[in-house]
């Protein structure tokens, strides 16, 4: 049985367009453990809304900062096998950070941190694989419209940098653009098909990296 970390923003929490939450089997997280099979894997699923790979939003009630809180993770899950994170779509914000190149800087950091983590005993480092997410699109929400703005195109480089800083440090990757779109009532977010395709097509990734 191999433990998996699935960490990200939003969309690994499950939102829905329309403000509510999708059901837990419609999840990517849960999605690739049932592609991969339930005998397999351990899917634990550390989604928050709002999350942004280094940068602060004070904003916020929780803390949002993903290189904050991902060592304690680290810690209280291990044993980890593999390690999937999936962020930057909140690093798209223009008052955050507002381009691909930062968010690129931010996923560095946050893969420094999984494969430098002092893991216990014998425990060994997880596979890391970093996840580019879909892109944002144009939408009229009143809120979301002017908070993402130019974040259609500049999450559209994404993949590209995310690319670069998983062979950089070893890792897998995945552009979850190629598999799924965010909705146009929000332009961030995803329908059940979409979410359900990320992990569906994490499946096969994952599968590979770790011999099942």
């Amino acid at each position: 049985m191999k433990n998996i970390l699935c960490y990200g923003d939003s969309l690994t929490w499950g939102a829905v367009p329309d403000g509510d939450r999708h059901r837990y089997e419609d999840r990517w997280p849960t999605a690739l453990g049932a592609a991969i099979g339930a005998d397999k894997v351990r899917i634990i699923a550390e989604g928050l809304g709002g999350r942004h790979t280094i940068y602060d939003e004070f904003s916020l009630f929780a803390d949002k900062n993903g290189a904050r809180i991902l060592p304690t993770l680290l810690a209280s899950h291990q044993p980890l096998d593999c390690v999937i994170i999936m962020l930057g779509t909140n690093d798209m914000k223009s008052a955050v950070a507002g381009s691909a190149i930062a968010s690129a800087t931010g996923m560095k950091r946050l893969a420094e941190i999984v494969l430098n983590f002092p893991y216990w005993a014998d425990y060994a480092t997880p596979e890391l694989v970093l996840v580019s997410p879909p892109h944002c699109v144009a939408t009229k929400h009143v809120e979301l419209d002017p908070m993402f703005a130019g974040a259609p195109a500049e999450s559209k480089k994404l993949a590209a940098h995310y690319k670069r800083v998983a062979d950089e440090f070893g890792a897998g990757f995945f552009d979850a653009a190629s598999v799924a779109v965010a909705s146009p009532i929000d332009g961030v977010h995803l329908d059940a098909q979409n979410t359900i395709a990320i992990g569906q097509g994490l499946a096969p990734v994952i599968s590979k990296l770790l011999k099942l």
